[in-house]
């Protein structure tokens, strides 16, 4: 790692030379870290009875806990799009896995760029690939330093290290985690705040645990190597809370920690179905924010929050302003970070859009980029640099909606779901307070709710195709 020491310090003094400064003091620090496929049940501290997550526990009672956190998508890459605009991720056309973001969006890295932090990304990015010339890589949206894999990733990786392929060695998390902190210490001995963003490939199948994580776990157990993967990813946020408090810094940085989409098994996805589905099953993630020296100890919070507000709620706490803000989807939650219960909101909308996902084999893609490096091509085979990202000439239809949309207006929950081949449409309506299995259909009984929300549902799915189709970039 002393090669990522030596780029990040470089990097650092460009920063220093070419851009706003400001002193780390004025704001505080931000540690944004995601799990991948990791379902609500899937911690010790939300029930799971054999899962070991001794740090995400303790992280639990000492921060502010979200008992009915969402995420934004039921697939990894719009989630993770979600986080970085505020945006539901349908609006820049990330309708499923390895879509893209869009060169246009105005990402929560570039925002934080511009009131003095220094940023990086560190593990799965998944919104475009990690080659240099790449218009959506982690550099072209907003990092100044970046160690990523174009999608999720296994112990012993070959990740980009600002473009350049990188065989690493070591526990998949523990590298992203290990990554992160060498950019803090040097973000710190520079005076400079940080956003940090740590997102893990685990525990994403296919299941590749360390032996200590996994060694804790019976051998019998068909789904070890998950847990352990689990309780590696754990390993690694211990290691990066421990670091904070090491160096005095837990005090003014604000951790905040969640999943991409639902658990992989049904028995712990904490609702109907799992990954993949707008059910509750798909959707529902843990979710904490630890900040010692602002956040009360053991507060939890019951309201519905999405990771689309993630975003405003770094902008609002950090006083940045964003110059032309397309709609925004997500809210501000600093009230519920100051000691409230609650926080104005409207509903939320999510959509499972009717298409299909690209696949990103990161492994192959990062292999194939280090032998072409080594062979002195830079930029490999350039197939793979997405640049139909910003290309806005396909236009969608305002008339179809097609694929499973829900319209959460807590504690109801409308489900849409238009089938793309004939236009046919059915909808369903939970009560979560009462069933929060979505297992009685009430639709038939509630038919003055379900035309209200239904309007509503709709009314909001037609100005996201709007947004798609490039409306948002022409005010």
């Amino acid at each position: 790692m002393n090669q990522l020491t030596r780029m990040l310090s470089l990097g650092l003094i460009t920063l220093l030379l070419g851009g706003a400064v400001a002193c780390a003091a004025e704001r505080p620090n931000i540690l944004l870290i995601m799990a991948d496929d990791q379902g609500y049940g899937d911690t010790g501290y939300t029930g799971h009875p054999l899962i070991k997550t001794p740090n995400l526990d303790a992280m639990s009672k000492a921060g502010l806990r979200f008992d009915r956190f969402y995420a934004a998508a039921p697939v990894c890459s719009p989630t993770r799009g979600s986080v970085m605009t505020g945006r539901h991720p349908n609006r820049f056309g990330d309708f499923k896995w390895g879509n893209t973001l869009r060169p246009q969006e105005i990402t929560i890295a570039e925002a934080l760029k511009k009131v003095g932090y220094t940023t990086g990304h560190f593990g799965k990015w998944h919104l475009g690939s990690v080659r240099v010339g790449d218009p959506v890589n982690p550099g072209n949206s907003g990092f100044d330093h970046w160690l990523s894999a174009p999608n999720f990733y296994d112990n012993d990786p070959i990740l980009s290290l600002e473009g350049k392929a990188i065989q690493l060695r070591g526990e998949s998390s523990m590298i992203a985690a290990d990554a992160a902190i060498e950019f803090m210490q040097l973000a710190v001995k520079n005076d400079k705040p940080f956003f940090s963003v740590v997102w893990f490939g685990s525990p994403h199948k296919p299941h590749q645990a360390a032996d200590e994580d996994k060694s804790i776990y019976p051998k019998d157990n068909k789904r070890r190597d998950w847990m352990g993967e689990i309780t590696g990813l754990d390993r690694a946020v211990g290691k990066l809370r421990a670091y904070l408090r090491d160096r005095k810094l837990a005090e003014n940085t604000l951790v905040w920690y969640c999943s991409d989409n639902g658990g992989l098994y049904t028995d712990s996805s904490g609702g109907r179905a799992k990954k993949g589905s707008i059910y509750e099953g798909g959707l529902r993630v843990p979710a904490i924010i630890e900040w010692p020296g602002r956040v009360k100890p053991g507060r939890v919070i019951t309201q519905p929050a999405v990771t689309s507000d993630i975003y405003p709620t770094l902008v609002a706490l950090t006083g940045a302003t964003v110059e032309h803000q397309p709609p925004l989807d997500g809210v501000n939650l600093m009230p519920l970070i100051d000691g409230a219960d609650r926080v104005n909101r409207g509903p939320i909308g999510f959509w499972d859009y009717a298409s299909a996902g690209i696949g990103t084999p990161a492994a192959k893609l990062m292999a194939e980029l280090l032998a072409a490096q080594k062979a002195g091509d830079i930029d490999g085979d350039e197939k793979h640099i997405r640049n139909e990202a910003g290309d806005l000439s396909k236009q969608y239809p305002l008339d179809t909606l097609p694929g499973h949309a829900a319209w959460l207006d807590w504690p109801w929950k409308l489900h849409r779901i238009e089938k793309k081949k004939d236009g046919k449409v059915r909808f369903e309506l939970y009560n979560l307070v009462d069933d929060p299995m979505e297992k009685h259909d009430l639709a038939g009984d509630q038919p003055q709710r379900v035309a209200s929300m239904k309007a509503a549902l709709e009314d909001w799915q037609k100005q996201v195709m709007r947004s798609v189709n490039g409306e948002d970039y022409r005010q």
